[in-house]
């Protein structure tokens, strides 16, 4: 091998997202395109809805029209304005939790890594979380802290920090015996700034697949805590509560529980191929 083609040891991949190249396929652009959609919705949801969420009026159980988009529910509120502030609770859920999950599970990865003893236990205390669906995480949450927004957070923020601080851990490790991270070790480099520095940037990508995924769950969280009492509860709206008090009237006014629904199909299946196609992008 000539001079000029070899690499030096202490050379590593770039941590690069290159997020525009994975995102190029036409279903990844649709998906980004409707969540980019749904968030500015949620984001003008004040300025959108046509009413008050949680005024009642004696228009109850109207279909939809000019004044009502959606119709109305059984105590007259504006159902197209309850959808717009409960979306808007949704993505507050998901940012939030979703972000303290990913922080957490970056400091958590980076502990396991720096200490063999903190690592056996912080692998057994995961496990012990990952052997339990989020929604029982979710309600055993509510047990604990009540119902409400806060606990719905908490809940993402708990069930999904295990999973991203397995990732990250393992997408560490998965390098830590690489050239570039043996050089570094000869020349000197402190374990904290080998971590930071040189093992951390290699899980990037298999952590923004693991965010997007947590972004579907917790729109799943929201409306599952929601919809069985323990999440955001009425008046004050939010996508799992509204379709909650529309399965009674399915049959008579169907488009009062459409809407709820289609929103959050939407968010799901936007995540999922978002996730997908960052996925198929790192392979």
């Amino acid at each position: 091998m000539s001079a000029g083609a070899a690499k030096p040891l202490t050379s590593r991949p770039p941590a690069r997202l290159r997020l525009p190249s994975r995102l190029a396929g036409a279903r990844a652009r649709t998906a980004l395109a409707v969540v980019a959609l749904l968030v500015l919705t949620g984001a003008l949801a004040p300025l959108l809805a046509p009413h008050d969420p949680v005024a009642q009026s004696d228009d109850i159980l109207a279909g939809p029209g000019a004044a009502h988009p959606l119709g109305t529910d059984d105590l007259g509120r504006d159902v197209f304005s309850r959808v717009l502030y409960g979306l808007r609770v949704d993505l507050v859920v998901g940012v939030l939790g979703v972000s303290g999950a990913g922080a957490i599970g970056v400091l958590l990865a980076l502990a396991a890594l720096r200490s063999a003893a903190v690592d056996a236990v912080l692998q057994r205390v995961l496990d012990v979380l990952l052997a339990f669906p989020s929604l029982i995480l979710a309600v055993a949450v509510a047990a604990v802290l009540g119902t409400g927004q806060g606990s719905i957070t908490a809940a993402v923020v708990i069930s999904q920090s295990a999973l991203c601080a397995r990732v990250v851990r393992d997408a560490m490790l998965a390098h830590r015996r690489r050239e570039y991270i043996l050089a570094a070790e000869l020349a000197g480099v402190r374990p904290g700034r080998l971590l930071v520095r040189h093992l951390l940037p290699t899980a990037f990508d298999p952590l923004t697949v693991q965010l997007a995924l947590s972004l579907s769950t917790a729109v799943f969280l929201e409306g599952g805590m929601s919809f069985v009492g323990i999440g955001v509860l009425p008046p004050d709206p939010s996508l799992g509560n509204v379709l909650q008090e529309s399965v009674q009237y399915l049959g008579s006014e169907p488009l009062f529980a459409a809407g709820p629904l289609l929103v959050i199909v939407a968010l799901v299946l936007c995540f999922n191929t978002l996730a997908d196609a960052l996925n198929r992008s790192h392979r």
